[in-house]
């Protein structure tokens, strides 16, 4: 093959995987923009609402795990395509379901291809990233931040479309992106040989996975309630805590991998842990609901970087720091990737119940609980040295 058409392959493969992430991040913000309409719809209140996105982050879990499985007998290309399918289909369930039994089970058929699709989804892009032999996670979790985006401005556009059959046409994404040139396991040589993954290191990144959706999962799911609740924001701007938030994080990661190629990956997550924790100071002592919308925005891009490098090094380091051999141990790279996933349920967990359960009388004790926390990047930032920088040896910065 010649050096043009590896070029074009390997480009086609980079878009197939963010294709992935921008309908992933498509279908997850808008379901979760429209929590008050089905809220509405169904007649439930919080606590129900609550019970019923710990059916859907657990059975993600699950759905992580059968990824992992089926990726060992067939490729991560398969399972994103199932994934894909499963998606669309619960998504159209809970849209057209005539009762809440059913509405419930296109949520848990959601709920499990979420899991798929994220991990999935994140085996394509390590794969991918070695084989362009440079840091390209950040720009795939931007197709994520861009889909999100989309789906909250389809879901501010279209306030007033009850939660039914008008919104089908969402996911004629999802079946399109089913014929994606994903990244197939023949692309890549495969060995027979048991390769031992140093696990301590991997949880130690795992960690750094937790805190970042800790951090996300408050912004997204307490951000609007602490701006109308706490600082008495007009209900029309409530949205502004998330929107401006997704905006920052989509423009920092479409930079990170410029910037990890630069500086490193440990200079630029040191630097996150402490803008994040003073955006979040921001927040938490913010004199009014505007001051609140611009430490929003702050830790939005402060943070923006975290999860991708997080993958990028679980992948580096199930891979060997050669480059030139891990095509070798691709099928532990999808292992490791389906493992290290369970850390963002983890860590959305924590975010939506340790933020909820502190700030139960006030929010801003709530997002005091980030504030500190976040700042364990700035120790665990050390563990992401083996991240390869363009023309530098892993490990060398």
């Amino acid at each position: 093959m010649t050096v043009r058409a590896e070029s074009s392959s390997l480009l086609r493969s980079r878009l197939a995987a963010g294709t992935a992430f921008f309908v992933q991040g498509l279908l997850f913000i808008s379901l979760t923009t429209r929590l008050p309409q089905v809220q509405e719809k169904w007649s439930l209140d919080e606590l129900a609402v609550s019970g019923l996105l710990l059916m859907v982050v657990l059975l993600a879990g699950v759905g992580s795990v059968v990824a992992e499985v089926v990726a060992a007998r067939s490729s991560s290309a398969v399972v994103v395509r199932v994934g894909l399918v499963v998606a669309a289909v619960g998504f159209a369930v809970l849209l057209v379901a005539p009762a809440f039994g059913v509405f419930v089970a296109g949520l848990a058929a959601y709920g499990l291809a979420l899991g798929l699709v994220d991990a999935s989804s994140n085996m394509q892009a390590v794969t991918v990233e070695h084989l362009y032999r440079r840091p390209i996670l950040p720009s795939f979790h931007a197709f994520w931040t861009a889909g999100g985006i989309l789906g909250t401005l389809v879901t501010l556009a279209t306030s007033s479309v009850e939660l039914g059959p008008a919104l089908l046409p969402l996911l004629v994404l999802p079946l399109a992106a089913l014929a994606a040139p994903f990244v197939r396991r023949d692309r890549l040589a495969e060995s027979d040989a048991t390769v031992d993954v140093p696990w301590r290191k991997i949880a130690l990144l795992g960690i750094a996975m937790v805190l970042f959706y800790m951090v996300d999962t408050a912004a997204t799911t307490w951000g609007p309630v602490y701006l109308g609740g706490t600082l008495d924001a007009p209900s029309g701007l409530t949205a502004l805590a998330t929107l401006p938030y997704l905006v920052a994080t989509l423009l920092a990661r479409a930079v990170g991998d410029r910037l990890v190629d630069r500086h490193g990956a440990v200079w630029l997550l040191r630097i996150s842990g402490v803008v994040a924790a003073l955006s979040l100071a921001v927040i938490v002592f913010a004199p009014s609901w505007v001051v609140a919308v611009v430490g929003f925005t702050v830790l939005g891009g402060a943070v923006a970087t975290i999860a991708p490098l997080s993958f990028s090094a679980a992948g580096a380091i199930a891979g060997g720091e050669d480059a030139d051999t891990a095509g070798e141990r691709i099928d532990k790279i999808d292992q490791v990737v389906a493992r290290f996933n369970q850390f963002n349920y983890v860590g959305a967990l924590l975010g939506a119940v340790l933020t909820g359960a502190v700030g139960s009388d006030n929010l801003r004790l709530g997002f005091a609980v980030p504030m500190i926390l976040i700042l364990g990047i700035i120790p665990l930032a050390a563990q992401f040295a083996i991240i390869r920088r363009r023309g530098v040896a892993a490990g060398s910065h």
